[in-house]
């Protein structure tokens, strides 16, 4: 066994173990960071198959983004967790059977995906050579044809996504959006337009004299 299949090994067992945490802390501030130290062992795996630029994206934006802003949500709503896992047994029977339909699917991908690369790792022990399609592909890096592919392939695709993203962000801030009376706002526009004699008022005002004081009366008096 090497040591990149023995990190492969430890990386996916505590990737499980935070996935199992997810599902069963108490705690919703305690799933989120399992699901963080999740993320995290993804990425290891990720860079473990030399796809370091898929590994980078996913702890820049769902580390550094999406999961924060899920612990800042988490700890500004202070969830009631007792009345949400009320009626959890109810419903348990019918994930249960959405759980096993999707594992069943996962194993089907997988397997297929398993026998095209052993079969085609016995094409190459067996010693017939790669395409120049595929000896060409090999030699680009990861994220130089990542690249050719979303924006040579799939440029259209990923345009329309863009302009999708774009109103659903501009359609969250308008339903958001609301216009409150008790609070003072200030219009930068007004700022601008005002006038110094509007703001302050220069008054003259006459000089007054120093009283002096009276003289202190004798002690005799």
């Amino acid at each position: 066994m090497t040591i990149t299949t023995a990190l492969f090994y430890v990386f996916s067992a505590v990737l499980l173990f935070a996935a199992f945490r997810v599902i069963t802390a108490r705690n919703t501030v305690h799933a989120a960071l399992h699901l963080v130290l999740a993320f995290f062992q993804a990425a290891t795996i990720w860079m473990l198959l030399q796809a370091e630029f898929l590994s980078i994206v996913l702890v820049l934006v769902y580390v550094g983004a999406v999961m924060v802003l899920f612990l800042f949500v988490v700890m500004m709503l202070d969830l009631n967790i007792d009345q949400l896992r009320q009626g959890f047994w109810r419903y348990f029977p019918v994930a249960l059977l959405v759980g096993v339909f999707i594992v069943l699917e996962m194993a089907a991908v997988l397997m297929q995906g398993f026998q095209i690369g052993g079969a085609t790792a016995a094409a190459q022990v067996g010693g017939q050579a790669l395409t120049p399609a595929a000896h060409a592909a090999a030699q680009i890096p990861n994220t130089e044809l990542l690249g050719r592919v979303l924006y040579g392939g799939y440029l259209y695709p990923l345009e329309i996504a863009a302009v999708i993203l774009l109103v659903a962000i501009i359609a969250a801030i308008a339903l958001t959006l609301r216009r409150r009376t008790d609070v003072k706002r200030v219009r930068v526009a007004d700022q601008l337009r005002v006038r110094r004699n509007d703001r302050v008022r220069l008054v003259q005002m006459p000089a007054r004299a120093r009283v002096e004081a009276a003289p202190a009366a004798d002690k005799g008096e």
